[in-house]
């Protein structure tokens, strides 16, 4: 099976057993605007194939020239790249700033420095098996090695590569997850937006009428009680989990689990009025009150949303605003 073309250092591992020489260019770091965060790659072939991104335009393009010579040379470098505001465009920097980019070539038998295949099939592993590590290369040294969560744990938690000292720390989490209990019509454009923001999404809706495949087609839908479900779905510091039934019955059960779960955001639909009474039924199922404060309801930001994809866009605002902030 071919590798998916998202996961660049599949592809790039895929081309070097494929026979073709690759190169592996990664963002390293950057000042002012820069159109890639830290930790985006780019995979290049000797023929000229490319995948993935660093920047763009005149940018890019030299990127890619560097990464063929450094297949012909086999030492891996890193290049910096700086332009004014009036530059900017033009070599896609947008509004002008700054970034070094890590090219590495791919090469088991070279002392240079290069990238041994045998260490990227590992990192390619754990990322097919959703397996949180880190790729740390020692830009001194040039010393490479998979590390755990534990040896960067703030860099894990907020998606963050960058430096420590002379070593570069690619963070490499596995797909965030978002959990949408209710298959109402608030879901549809909620979990299409999820997706574009690279989460992976189940909805739980014991109901029929909403949870089928003609409503949601392609998504995993899950047709057991919420609080089952979502005890069965293993909810961790990298999921969101949003309850939209409106219907106590449904929405509570869910949230006391979501709420004494590791999940990074727990919302729930419902007015002001509607909040107060679950609070109430909240506290009086014996859920502790800096349990409860972790819910966010009325779920989703306060942009005078009405339309169900309006509201949409609210809630996966906040969510995003939760992770990406706090």
């Amino acid at each position: 099976m071919a590798p998916d073309k998202t996961d660049i250092a599949a592809l790039a591992l895929d081309w070097h057993n494929q026979g073709r020489a690759t190169a592996l260019a990664w963002v390293v770091e950057t000042w002012g605007s820069a159109p890639r965060p830290v930790g985006s790659l780019l995979a290049v072939s000797a023929d000229g194939q490319m995948e993935g991104s660093v920047s763009g335009g005149c940018v890019e393009g030299a990127v890619v020239l560097e990464a063929i010579e450094a297949l012909e040379d086999g030492a891996p470098r890193i290049l910096e790249y700086g332009v004014s505001d009036d530059e900017a465009f033009a070599v896609g920097l947008a509004c002008g700033g700054r970034i070094r980019v890590l090219v590495e070539p791919l090469d088991a038998g070279r002392a240079s420095g290069a990238l041994d295949p045998a260490l990227l099939a590992d990192l390619v592993a754990a990322r097919r098996d959703a397996r949180a590590v880190a790729y740390v290369v020692d830009t001194d040294t040039w010393q490479r090695e998979l590390a755990a969560p534990d040896q960067f744990p703030e860099r894990f938690r907020a998606d963050r590569s960058g430096f420590e000292g002379a070593r570069f720390v690619a963070i490499q989490n596995p797909p965030l997850k978002l959990i949408v209990v209710g298959a109402v019509h608030i879901a549809q454009p909620l979990v299409a937006m999820a997706h574009q923001a690279g989460y992976d999404t189940t909805v739980v809706d014991p109901r029929g009428a909403f949870g089928n495949a003609a409503r949601f087609p392609g998504e995993t839908l899950i047709s057991e009680w919420p609080d089952a479900a979502l005890s069965a779905l293993g909810i961790d510091a990298r999921t969101a989990v949003v309850t939209l039934t409106h219907d106590p019955k449904l929405d509570d059960p869910a949230l006391i689990v979501a709420l004494q779960s590791p999940a990074f955001y727990v919302g729930s639909l419902g007015s002001t009025r509607t909040h107060a009474k679950r609070v109430a039924r909240l506290t009086e199922a014996g859920l502790a009150q800096d349990r409860i404060d972790r819910l966010h309801a009325p779920v989703g930001l306060n942009i005078g949303a009405q339309t169900p994809a309006e509201i949409a866009i609210a809630v996966m605002a906040e969510i995003t605003q939760n992770l990406r902030q706090k």
